[in-house]
């Protein structure tokens, strides 16, 4: 653990820094660019809290984001600590950062998503370090209570709980009081400072609206302006700053939103337009002369030396946490828990209930033939749809809390996978044998149970669930809405279904090209599978007569699928090799990195 007698010191000399504004999509090219920061200075030494002060656009989210080598565009300058380049490695190792927007799995309580946040800590460390953690940030009175409850300013505190279960030697945080109350807004700069005292982590925030009486907790001050540094330096030295070049603090004022006015541009006119900007310039260029830029750290202590208390927890271990979260969030008390129950293991059953109110009845004769066509079909139908709604309903939070972890370097997107699919596919295999118990008497006869018969049934069903789920989970990737998503797999599966299936039409009507691709798609082995299971396992009880056609299971085959015989080791085979290929691929397809427009479009 971390001594509080640690130093560290955290610099950046002369930022400059390019931003590239958004050109509305993946298609528009690179789009314009602009300066967002213009030689930027910052020291921060452990234990201090330091604040980053600007209106909108000024800059703040900006410099945080070249600290923290997130930022995207061009960078000039350098970001120390202890006189080591800050890599973005390093930073995910040994810092911490807490965005705006920070989710949390529902289901999970404060105490659990502490617990369950991948450090290299375990056993008795960790649960000592979750219970400081929880008193430091007064969470300890709501420790069990699940997040989905929390209000605005707890569900803040457990973001920056979560960092600090990771004892980071510097945390940065991006307007941390926003949207808070002025009470609420007091509680947690206090906590961060003295949090800061205690521990020796380095704290860098920024605010908008500071109030007055977080002013005795700041150590220092950056106040930016269209990317330029009017101040930078401690607190006490900048009102001596700002009364010795002409603009003293008046009485009873706040200091902090005094000056952080002086340094943003007048734009209810455009003669107080005009003026505030020739100020601003005016105070940017006074302050950049008088402290001339270094070239070399300010604090030459421990120079090129980091301590890495902790390092970075094993993927092994990253998969254990994120598998125990999976498990918790599903098996919670609440209404979280049983909606991921239900959609785990009673939806396909439950779906396939429904196919006794329409197919309880049907005879072996020409009528009876064609009514199984269409059951097959709704079987492969249902299947698909609730492995689409299942995964639309319990995947994006995980795709979302992804999405926000990408930057901290904690997993990559392969093991979120190989965690999900852990919990997901034995879930869907118990489903899937409870549906199978369901649908098997209406397609056999129950007297004569055959657990061959029940085993394709089985891998009909599954297969066909987990090919709608990897399908929809590999489109989250990059489609924001999920609702987006369902349509999108549907449309694909249906199409599969018209032509692949055999049942909305049959094979000897579609063009021989046609006929060779549906080799390619999951639905054509799981349809001859059930056509087998209906037609060719059981005993049909026809007698003709006058009014009874009883057409032969070959010759029905051959009409529907092309063939009078399939090969049931053929389309177990394939049934399976697309489900699991697909779950293959898509691990593969998370690893690779999101596209710029697409990190923008799931960031909220």
């Amino acid at each position: 653990m971390k001594m509080i007698g640690s130093d560290y010191v955290l610099e950046a000399h002369n930022i400059y820094h390019t931003r590239e504004v958004d050109s509305g999509g993946c298609f528009n090219g690179a789009g314009s660019s602009a300066l967002g920061l213009k030689g930027v200075n910052l020291t921060v030494h452990s234990g201090e809290v330091m604040a980053i002060l600007g209106s909108k656009g000024s800059g703040k989210r900006a410099l945080l984001d070249v600290i923290s080598r997130r930022a995207d565009g061009s960078t000039r300058g350098q970001v120390l600590l202890n006189g080591s380049p800050l890599t973005k490695a390093l930073f995910q190792q040994r810092c911490g950062y807490v965005t705006q927007s920070c989710t949390f799995i529902p289901g999970l309580t404060v105490a659990q998503t502490l617990h369950y946040t991948p450090t290299i800590l375990s056993g008795y460390l960790k649960s000592s370090k979750v219970r400081q953690v929880l008193a430091d940030l007064a969470l300890s009175q709501v420790a069990h209570k699940r997040v989905e409850y929390l209000n605005i300013s707890e569900a803040r505190r457990l973001a920056i709980g979560v960092q600090l279960v990771r004892d980071p030697v510097m945390l940065l945080l991006d307007e941390p009081t926003q949207g808070l109350d002025p009470l609420s807004a007091y509680l947690l700069i206090s906590i961060l400072s003295n949090t800061a005292k205690k521990t020796g982590c380095g704290i860098l925030l920024s605010l908008e609206k500071p109030r007055s009486d977080v002013f005795p907790f700041l150590d220092r001050a950056l106040f930016l302006c269209l990317g330029g540094v009017v101040y930078s330096g401690g607190t006490r030295a900048m009102l001596e700053y700002f009364h010795g070049i002409g603009f003293p603090c008046p009485q009873l004022e706040n200091p902090l939103m005094y000056y952080l006015c002086l340094s943003t541009v007048d734009r209810r006119s455009r003669d107080r337009f005009l003026e505030s900007s020739q100020q601003i310039e005016a105070l940017v260029e006074r302050f950049s002369r008088e402290t001339p830029i270094s070239d070399g750290p300010l604090n030459n202590m421990g120079s090129g030396k980091v301590p890495l208390a902790y390092g970075k927890p094993g993927e092994l271990k990253v998969w254990v946490m994120l598998y125990l979260k999976l498990l918790a969030s599903t098996f919670s008390c609440g209404l979280t828990g049983l909606k991921s129950l239900f959609m785990r293991l009673i939806l396909l059953p439950l779906a396939m209930s429904l196919m006794w109110l329409f197919y309880n009845n049907v005879g072996d004769d020409a009528h009876g033939f064609f009514s199984k066509n269409g059951l097959i079909l709704n079987i492969i139908g249902l299947s698909y749809g609730c492995g689409i709604l299942v995964t639309i309903t319990l995947f994006p939070i995980w795709r979302k809390r992804f999405a926000q972890d990408i930057p901290e370097g904690l997993y990559s997107g392969a093991t979120l996978l190989i965690a999900y699919n852990s919990v997901s596919i034995p879930f869907s295999i118990i489903s899937s044998i409870v549906a199978s118990c369901v649908i098997y008497p209406i397609l056999l006869d129950p007297k004569f149970p055959n657990g061959i018969v029940f085993a394709y049934l089985l891998v009909a069903l599954w297969s066909s669930f987990v090919l709608a789920e990897q399908l929809c989970i590999a489109f989250l990737l990059v489609v924001k809405v999920p609702f987006n998503v369902a349509i999108t797999v549907t449309y694909i599966l249906v199409i599969s279904m018209a032509l692949a299936s055999g049942t909305v039409r049959s094979f000897k009507g579609l063009q021989p090209w046609l006929q060779d691709n549906t080799k390619g798609t999951h639905t054509r082995y799981a349809s001859s599978l059930l056509h087998s299971i209906a037609f060719q396992t059981r005993k049909m009880n026809c007698t003709p007569t006058a009014s009874v056609i009883c057409p032969k299971p070959a010759d029905f085959l051959h009409e529907r699928l092309g063939l009078a015989d399939p090969d049931e080791t053929i389309d177990i085979a394939a049934s399976c090799a697309f489900a699991v290929g697909l779950a293959a691929f898509n691990m593969l397809l998370y690893l690779f990195p999101m596209p710029r427009c697409v990190k923008q479009k799931l960031k909220d």
